[in-house]
């Protein structure tokens, strides 16, 4: 017979054993969890690039002209990601994710790649992007901060991006294709920028329909880890969205920001982040809330107020020093507040 101490010690010693294989367990449902998201994010980008190729061929088989190809196709293809994650987000009701990943994919544009652009060599800016494409994208979050604030703006019960918020924000989109088809000037455009190779038309249709059928897998996998994470973690998903998911899908607009970087085409880097940003802003968040209303959350003021200061920040380096350039010294400066920002938002909470 087993005597008391015995028991105890057998107790002790079953419980401290059920403890680290729970842990063991966690530690492996997070390690799975984290793999999934990066399949996610691998899928999505291999989804967008062979979604550009193929459309991009198509078009040029078409005898559409390389400006519209590079204006609608080409920065299309790089807002895929946001577009595809956002959707899916908010269909299944994660609308934390949904918004998160806009608000932080903006602010990862700017002062990520943007910080990472001027690190590589000074970006220099064309004046009508000053004048034109940089005051809109700052209207942008604007709009949606004016939009969205219902309990501020009219003192209703509750703040939502509604359905006629969404009207808006794509009628906006509207005047901003408008003026890029029309008015937009066309030397940062030119073949070499683009380089389109033209594919038979079976193998263009496979990359669109390919390319379509990776994004959303990829899409899927993101917001369900993601989800999994932030519950596992006991953090919004607000937050998982704002950060480790923004920053995963802004890396198409990354890679082409480094690339023509390198290659000193600055006007296409600069170009690539702030049209991005608009897209977001108009179009995503638009048809996102046109099919379902996202709620807009207190603590979406700091992320909102991130997004305008990095846009007044980069019109003010863009009008003092070097004008109509980000030197060095101020793409350290972008990178610095980013990582300020994450950390002080990380410690605020849920």
């Amino acid at each position: 017979m087993f005597s008391k101490e015995t028991f105890s010690i057998t107790q002790a010693l079953t419980l401290n054993f059920q403890k680290e294989l729970l842990h063991s367990l966690d530690s492996a449902f997070m390690i799975i969890q984290l793999l999934l998201l990066s399949a996610g994010m691998i899928l999505l980008i291999f989804g967008a690039t062979i979604l550009v190729l193929g459309a991009s061929s198509i078009g040029k088989r078409l005898r559409i002209s390389e400006l519209v190809i590079g204006l609608t196709i080409v920065a299309f293809g790089t807002s895929t990601p946001e577009l595809l994650v956002t959707l899916i987000a908010s269909a299944s009701g994660n609308t934390g994710i949904a918004m998160g990943n806009i608000l932080g994919s903006n602010m990862a544009n700017i002062f990520i790649i943007l910080g990472i652009a001027a690190l590589i060599r000074p970006v220099s800016i064309q004046n009508s992007t000053i004048r034109i494409e940089i005051p809109f994208s700052l209207m942008a979050i604007v709009l949606i901060w004016i939009l969205a604030n219902d309990t501020l703006i009219d003192h209703s019960s509750g703040s939502v991006l509604s359905r006629i918020d969404g009207i808006v924000l794509l009628s906006f989109f509207g005047i901003f294709l408008y003026y890029t088809f029309f008015s937009a000037p066309t030397k940062n455009l030119s073949e070499e920028n683009l380089a389109i190779n033209v594919h038979p038309i079976w193998k263009s249709a496979a990359f669109v329909v390919g390319g379509l059928a990776f994004l959303y897998a990829g899409g899927d996998l993101i917001v369900d880890s993601a989800v999994k994470i932030a519950s596992e973690l006991q953090v919004s998903e607000e937050i998982i969205g704002l950060t480790i998911i923004a920053i995963g899908t802004s890396l198409p607009e990354l890679a082409t920001s480094v690339v023509a970087a390198l290659r000193g085409n600055s006007g296409i880097a600069i170009g690539n982040v702030v049209g991005s940003n608009i897209f977001n802003s108009f179009f995503i968040l638009g048809i996102t809330s046109v099919i379902r209303p996202i709620p807009y959350l207190t603590s979406y003021h700091w992320d909102i107020g991130m997004v305008i200061l990095g846009s007044l920040l980069l019109l003010v380096f863009m009008l003092t020093g070097k004008r109509s350039q980000i030197d060095r010294w101020e793409g350290i400066l972008f990178l610095l507040i980013y990582v300020a920002y994450i950390i002080c938002r990380l410690g605020l909470g849920n």
